[in-house]
């Protein structure tokens, strides 16, 4: 294994830990916001559920990630560099403004860039993949928002005759569980994009023979270093996630995160590489809209959905900049 590709690796690890880093406000937002756990407790907390995902799911995103989304006879080093650059240059500049985007898209994005400019041609692109998770950029937030809706409105029917401080007892700790079970999906989803695209350079160097098949190791230092990274916390969102787009009790907060664990479970046991981010916003504004309309920060909402529109592209733009200036070098 030459030097370039040991540095690829780590430079794939830490992205990982930014993805972890950028998101953990996504996991833990919920729970702060309503203070059910102090930041620290619950960074510990969702840190934990996010690594211990390795053992809930299999690899499917992975593979999406790996081999779906360019044509993987066009991935070298030099198109992981560039891939990688992008993302985390997106994350931070995303992390800095407290945007919460997708590194999931912003990997995404990188890959294309890097592909096409490498590639001189957009034929390199595997469109049912690239269809795929551009297609759940809507469908994550709205399935998040629906299930978020459904399970509010099944709790409030079922609590409905309870005193308000009985429900607050009661859901307190129930937050406890859905946030791990949103931490859970968190960790099977994101991680496994960093195994996808360590794998695809693996694989494009020769060192996995004529198989694509994702080597242990690979598996166990990304969740280890998504779960490291979530220990840190992305401080900038958390407020924007918790509070700007709607005020939530502690009862709201379970019924958020559960929506939320629900449609990471099912999209990551389809293999599509989906944003957190979306899904647990988009929950969010479906409990926000079940006490009332306005109860929602629309605005902001909006806002959102215009990073989540712009990341494919823009990480794109920066990949295609890093190739650019890395071609040169021996592959």
């Amino acid at each position: 294994m030459s030097f370039y590709i040991i540095f690829l690796v780590a430079l794939a690890l830490v992205f990982d830990f930014i993805n972890g880093f950028h998101d953990s406000a996504n996991s833990i937002a919920t729970v702060v916001s309503t203070r059910v756990l102090s930041p620290g407790l619950a960074l510990i907390w969702a840190a934990f559920f996010n690594t211990v995902a390795i053992f809930v799911f299999g690899l499917h995103v992975a593979g999406t990630i790996g081999k779906g989304i360019v044509q993987i006879s066009v991935i070298d080093t030099n198109v992981v560099f560039a891939a990688l650059v992008a993302a985390i240059i997106w994350n931070l500049i995303t992390w800095y403004l407290g945007i919460p985007s997708s590194s999931s898209h912003a990997l995404i994005g990188g890959l294309i860039g890097a592909a096409v400019v490498k590639a001189r041609s957009p034929s390199v692109l595997l469109w049912d993949g690239i269809g795929k998770t551009v297609a759940f950029i809507f469908i994550s937030p709205l399935l998040g928002l629906v299930i978020g809706l459904f399970v509010g409105w099944a709790v409030n029917w079922i609590f409905h005759k309870s005193s308000p401080s009985s429900v607050d007892h009661i859901f307190r700790k129930g937050q406890l569980a859905s946030a791990a079970l949103y931490s859970l999906g968190h960790g099977g989803n994101d991680a496994q994009k960093t195994i996808g695209i360590i794998t695809s350079l693996l694989f494009s160097a020769g060192l996995l023979g004529t198989e694509f098949k994702v080597p242990i190791w690979v598996v166990v230092a990304c969740y280890l270093s998504l779960g490291l990274g979530t220990m840190f916390g992305g401080w900038r969102i958390i407020k924007t996630m918790g509070q700007k787009v709607a005020k939530l009790r502690p009862v709201d907060g379970f019924c958020a995160e559960l929506g939320a664990a629900v449609t990471l479970f099912i999209s990551t046991s389809m293999g599509v590489p989906v944003s957190t981010t979306h899904t647990i916003t988009g929950s969010i504004m479906g409990i926000g809209s079940l006490k009332r309309i306005s109860a929602v920060h629309w605005n902001v909402a909006g806002q959102l959905m215009w990073a989540w529109i712009l990341t494919i592209p823009c990480a794109a733009a920066i990949s295609a900049l890093a190739y650019l200036v890395v071609g040169h070098i021996p592959v």
